[in-house]
């Protein structure tokens, strides 16, 4: 058997971060392939396309993971809240990993596991033909026997339950890591009060949540939005961050341009976050 990560670049995200390795993400919402592309031919380690808040859907992932992967990177894709049968759809296509919103629960992350993970661990439905052309696998036993682990299942945690069942839905078997969405759970902790990754309470939380993951072998990964925050998360040991978002690179590049034509630059304006 051909070990997938030797057949095609994107394949081997999984095992880096596995081992420790660090992984620099860029965030796309559009439903446009050129521009994600040009997004994953930049200094970036992978790139998520986000259909739970950005414009992307199951037929517009199709052509965009294409161009992500056709420039040698890695697609990730983060679901819509509980659409687990999307997490099969998307690695079908092509994706390396699926990133599941609002998991609370252990039985939640077996049910996320159960459709991104062949048998033995999962009861994925074979229907990989798509994945296979993208990458170049010739045979279905070559991806079959790796494609659990070339692909990722990554759960977000960003709900206070989800806090406290940390350590119960990191033991779940198939379950690579988790991915926190640290708006979200800044609201949550706060009780809908506000929306701030700093809060003394969310930055409680991460801590034990990174710590969680360590001891229990699996991977760590945020959202980390403007770079002052995507530096703070990996200060904290989160292996897998992600760097801006599609909006945002727009407005920095402008603005970099703007100043080195020594023209003023707004900088008041916000940044969006997902």
């Amino acid at each position: 058997m051909t070990e997938l990560s030797r057949i095609h670049p994107a394949l081997a995200l999984a095992g880096r971060l596995r081992r420790g390795e660090r992984a620099l993400g860029g965030w796309f919402c559009l439903p446009e392939p050129g521009f994600a592309e040009a997004l994953a031919h930049q200094p970036l380690d992978a790139v998520v396309l986000d259909v739970q808040h950005g414009l992307l859907d199951a037929a517009s992932i199709v052509p965009t993971i294409a161009a992500v992967t056709r420039a040698g990177k890695p697609a990730l894709v983060r679901l819509p809240v509980g659409d687990f049968a999307m997490a099969a759809r998307a690695l079908d296509v092509g994706a390396v990993g699926a990133i599941a919103p609002m998991i609370d629960t252990a039985a939640e992350a077996r049910a996320f596991v159960a459709q991104v993970k062949y048998p033995p661990t999962g009861r994925r439905s074979w229907g990989a033909g798509t994945a296979m052309s993208l990458f170049g696998v010739e045979t279905p036993t070559d991806y079959l026997h790796g494609a659990n682990e070339a692909t990722l299942a990554l759960a977000m945690i960003e709900t206070r339950e989800a806090v406290e069942a940390i350590d119960e839905i990191l033991a779940v078997e198939g379950l690579d890591g988790v991915f926190i969405g640290p708006n979200d759970l800044s609201i949550a902790l706060t009780d809908g009060a506000r929306i701030d990754v700093l809060d003394r309470q969310v930055d409680a939380a991460l801590d034990r949540i990174a710590a969680a993951a360590r001891k229990a072998g699996k991977i760590a990964g945020i959202f980390g939005g403007a770079a002052a925050y995507a530096r703070a998360f990996r200060a904290k040991g989160f292996a897998f961050v992600t760097l801006g978002l599609d909006g945002m690179y727009v407005a920095a590049g402008v603005a970099a341009m703007r100043s080195e034509m020594g023209e003023p630059v707004d900088e008041s304006g916000p940044a969006r976050g997902y």
